[in-house]
């Protein structure tokens, strides 16, 4: 058997590179899993900016699928061989946060995030997962890799975004930003009833995939003023929802002016710079405008996996067409750097390991 694997390492601040690491060694709860596909993430990109502090040779990456190559020896629910996708959050469902019900937040806060932030991610020909049993979900025999490695991030952080929204049927939501989350809660408000989806994007090809995915209007903030524009699509009243996709402060700002009274801003934007995130006062209603901020860290656990799996397995999505670049393994620093610049209309790269 093979000691020693290839990992891609954060090795500092704005540096990344390539280097061998040993085959980590399951505990008794854990599983290792050998690495088939990967997407690259532009969280990935954040955190080696420096957004959570340094990082010194911490193999990168959070959204990965794979065969369970060894097992600890108290996993009960899988087997070695068993195609398994993996939550970028997973939980020990053990300590106190865990325990009411706020997983993500495992053991402090956003500690459900262990991959490339606690402990070494998925961008290596193998990689540890804790609790096991937990957080392992088999693939249905139906679902291809190139799919199923879309819940462990993508789909689960976009359909939070919208479950957390509180969209009534028929209701009216507006999301900023169309990359990779947003157009996964654009998907997602369409799957829970929303009768008016409103998307703000100016790329080209994302303003085609939020039409696809669900929205039903498109507005270019190049072209005319956004806020205004959901204004004006909705007679002056506000939508009963807002999703920042996103993490920039201007996005943040203009969910909640056009939030109509009583309705919820919903952000799973990544807000990496800075030290504050202002609220427009005045359309906060000075702090009384019964409008509800809610944020969510990706959810993870075996369960939720499989429910978004069942999604794909009977067609309710597809989030192939998010995929626009695909890498070898080898290649996966032109990736990180496709995703660090954006360039060449990138939305998700995909990496092969075998």
């Amino acid at each position: 058997m093979p000691k020693l694997m290839k990992s891609f390492v954060m090795e500092k601040i704005g540096k990344v590179g390539f280097m061998e690491k040993h085959i980590p060694e399951p505990g008794p709860n854990d599983a290792i899993i050998k690495t088939t596909k990967a997407l690259v993430c532009t969280s990935d990109t954040h955190t080696v900016d420096g957004a959570i502090g340094d990082r010194q040779n911490l193999t990168l990456g959070h959204e990965a699928v794979g065969v369970v190559y060894k097992l600890g020896s108290e996993v009960k629910g899988i087997k070695e061989g068993d195609r398994v996708a993996v939550g970028a959050i997973t939980p020990c469902y053990k300590c106190e946060n865990c325990l009411r019900g706020f997983t993500s937040q495992c053991q402090g806060l956003l500690g459900g995030w262990k991959f490339s932030n606690i402990k070494d991610g998925v961008f290596a020909e193998y990689f540890h997962v804790n609790d096991a049993d937990a957080n392992l979900a088999i693939i249905p025999e139906v679902v291809p890799d190139e799919k199923a490695v879309y819940t462990t991030d993508m789909m689960s952080t976009g359909f939070m975004g919208a479950e957390n929204a509180n969209i009534p049927i028929g209701g009216t939501v507006a999301i900023f930003a169309q990359g990779g989350v947003g157009l996964m809660a654009t998907s997602g408000s369409k799957l829970l009833g929303a009768g008016l989806i409103i998307a703000v994007e100016t790329i080209s090809k994302r303003k085609e995939l939020s039409k696809h995915f669900g929205a039903d209007i498109v507005v270019d903030f190049k072209e005319k003023d956004p806020v205004k524009a959901i204004l004006e699509l909705t007679n002056n009243e506000g939508v009963d929802a807002a999703i920042e996709a996103l993490g920039s402060q201007k996005t943040f700002e203009c969910c909640v002016k056009v939030t109509r009274p009583g309705g919820t801003i919903s952000n799973i934007g990544y807000h990496g710079v800075g030290t504050y995130i202002n609220i427009p006062r005045m359309e906060w209603g000075v702090g009384m405008s019964d409008k509800t901020i809610r944020t969510g860290l990706c959810p993870g656990g075996k369960e939720r996996l499989r429910r978004l799996l069942r999604l794909i397995e009977n067609g309710r999505v597809d989030p192939t067409p998010l995929t626009t670049h695909v890498f070898n393994f080898d290649d996966v620093d032109k990736a990180f750097h496709l995703m660090q610049t954006k360039e060449d209309g990138v939305i998700k790269p995909l990496i092969n390991f075998v």
